[in-house]
């Protein structure tokens, strides 16, 4: 843990974060860690072509290394790798000592802590879309005040699947994402239709981030490129805000402090949100494919 002594954004970048509830900002990380990760990553792809399905082990049981049902050899499919702190230097360095985090500082800190971590990979050609969301109903917190960092690991263009959002949507309500007695991990598709109407593209250069509020509404389209489209995604919370369901994408960086102190006090605010189901599959991916 290393503590913050500048504010890294602008006054005004952070007022547009919470007017927006979404900032993107360039050289979030050195060019040594990016290249770093970048590595790690075409690693664990050129890994992947040797896996007929899904592999490796979480620290709760479940696949670290999530491949579409396309995936092969000769085209890899490696579309999620949960919690790569734990088996990835670089990334659990990012993680914690980066630019980036202390973005999340000046815009929910000073204390922060570490919820989970993923990476989010569209190959050339992959077919995987992300439905309609908002982050908070998976990983309710007592407040929320948590900030989604998707850190651009390769260049995100109009054409590789980029991030979509809609501006301002966290100020509104949470949105279910159990419907028909299922949880599907996405919003009613008349709510869908209406998100995508609003929607706005993130773009970026390697090495930027995205930081996202965790109520913001977002979904991304296939990667219809070939120019990959990799995003190492960290979650942090405000370190008042106690966790109201199990962690997701558990690891063993779960609940570290890595900004400020450990408050010891819980901050709570008024809202309901319906309890999640866990995820049985490797991602929350087969949880959308299965709505």
């Amino acid at each position: 843990m290393s503590s913050q002594a500048l504010r890294v954004l602008t006054q005004a970048q952070a007022d547009a974060f919470h007017e927006n509830g979404v900032l993107t900002v360039e050289n979030a990380v050195t060019p040594d860690q990016l290249a770093a990760l970048r590595a790690d990553f075409a690693a664990w792809v050129e890994e992947s072509r040797g896996q007929a399905e899904s592999y490796g082990k979480a620290v709760d049981g479940r696949p670290r290394f999530d491949l579409e049902a396309s995936h092969s050899a000769v085209r890899p499919g490696l579309r999620r790798v949960n919690a790569p702190v734990d088996v990835s230097e670089a990334y659990r360095q990012v993680a914690r000592d980066s630019r980036m985090v202390d973005m999340v500082a000046d815009l929910i800190g000073p204390d922060i802590r570490y919820h989970h971590s993923k990476i989010n990979s569209k190959l050339p050609g992959a077919k995987t879309e992300v439905k309609w969301h908002q982050d908070f109903p998976f990983t309710p917190h007592s407040n929320p005040d948590l900030v989604t960092a998707l850190l651009m690991v390769d260049e995100v263009t109009e054409e590789n699947g980029p991030l979509e959002v809609v501006p301002g949507s966290h100020k509104g309500p949470i949105h279910s994402l159990w419907h028909g007695g299922r949880f599907t991990g996405a919003v009613a598709d008349d709510v869908a239709a209406e998100f995508q109407k609003k929607a706005v593209k993130c773009f970026g250069p390697a090495g930027s981030v995205c930081l996202m509020h965790t109520k913001l509404a977002h979904g991304s389209a296939p990667n219809l490129s070939q120019q990959p489209r990799t995003l190492s995604i960290t979650v942090y919370a405000a370190a008042d805000a106690a966790a109201c369901s199990p962690n997701p994408v558990p690891s063993t960086m779960d609940g570290e402090i890595v900004r400020g102190v450990e408050p010891n006090r819980i901050r709570s605010t008024a809202y309901e949100v319906e309890i999640p189901e866990y995820p049985r599959g490797a991602s929350f991916f087969l949880q959308q494919e299965a709505s």
